[in-house]
C-alpha cells in the first residue's frame, strides 16, 4: 500500500533537500517531539540557528515529516512501500535512506502515541427493546401507529450508561439495511487490507 501525499505535503517535504541530508535527523527529532509534547516554536528557532537555515524551512520540514511519519505508521506500511512512496519525491538515495531509517526506528512509538490520543468510545453491553402499537385515539378511532423503543446499555471507562431510542419500524428497517451493507463492505479485500494494517 503506497502513501499518497497531497501537493501541500510534497511542498513541505521539498524543504528537506534544501536543509541538507544531515538535517533530517534534527528535523525528525523535532517531529517526534512535536508528536510527544506538541508544537515547540523555540526548539524550531534553535534548530534553524544550529543548521543555519531559515525558520520557515524548519517548520515546513517538521510539518511534512510529522505527516509522513503519522500516516505511514497509521497504515503500518512496509519498508518497500515506504521507499516507493518517498521515491516519488525525487530525493537523493542518501536522504531516502535517512527517512526510511527514521520511519523504521520510530513507527512503533508513533503508533503508541496515536493510540493514546484516540478517543475512548463506548462499547456495546446489551439491548432491551419493546414494540408499542397505538390502535386508536380520541380523534381517530382506527389507526395503527407502531413504535419500537430500545434501551441501549453501553460500557464506557468501566461505567455503564444507557441510551433510550425510539423509532418507527420503517426507519429501523432502513437502519438495519445500512448496517448490513456496511458489514458486507467489511468483507471486501480493500477493507480487510485496511483493518489488517490498523492492528
Amino acid at each position: 500500500m503506497l502513501l499518497v501525499l497531497s501537493a501541500e505535503h510534497r511542498a513541505h517535504l521539498g524543504c528537506l533537500p534544501r536543509a541538507g541530508d544531515a538535517a533530517v535527523g534534527e528535523l525528525g527529532h523535532l517531529a517526534l517531539e512535536q508528536l510527544r509534547r506538541g508544537a515547540a516554536p523555540r526548539a524550531c528557532e534553535a534548530t534553524a540557528r544550529k543548521l543555519n537555515i531559515d525558520i520557515d524551512t524548519v517548520q515546513h520540514g517538521v510539518e511534512g515529516l510529522t505527516y509522513l511519519l503519522i500516516e505511514s505508521s497509521k497504515l503500518m506500511i512496509s519498508e518497500n512501500d515506504f521507499q516507493d512512496s518517498i521515491h516519488a519525491l525525487g530525493f537523493s538515495d542518501e536522504l531516502n535512506k535517512s527517512l526510511l531509517q527514521l520511519y523504521l526506528d520510530n513507527r512503533k512509538e508513533i503508533r503508541s502515541i496515536l493510540g493514546e490520543l484516540s478517543p475512548r468510545l463506548p462499547s456495546y453491553h446489551s439491548l432491551e427493546w419493546r414494540l408499542d402499537v397505538q390502535l386508536a385515539s380520541r380523534s381517530l378511532r382506527q389507526q395503527i401507529k407502531p413504535a419500537v423503543t430500545m434501551k441501549l446499555h453501553l460500557n464506557q471507562n468501566e461505567d455503564q450508561t444507557a441510551q433510550v431510542l425510539q423509532t418507527d419500524p420503517a426507519t429501523l428497517l432502513h437502519l438495519i439495511q445500512q448496517l448490513e451493507q456496511a458489514l458486507g463492505e467489511m468483507k471486501t479485500n480493500h477493507c480487510r487490507r485496511i483493518v489488517r494494517n490498523m492492528k
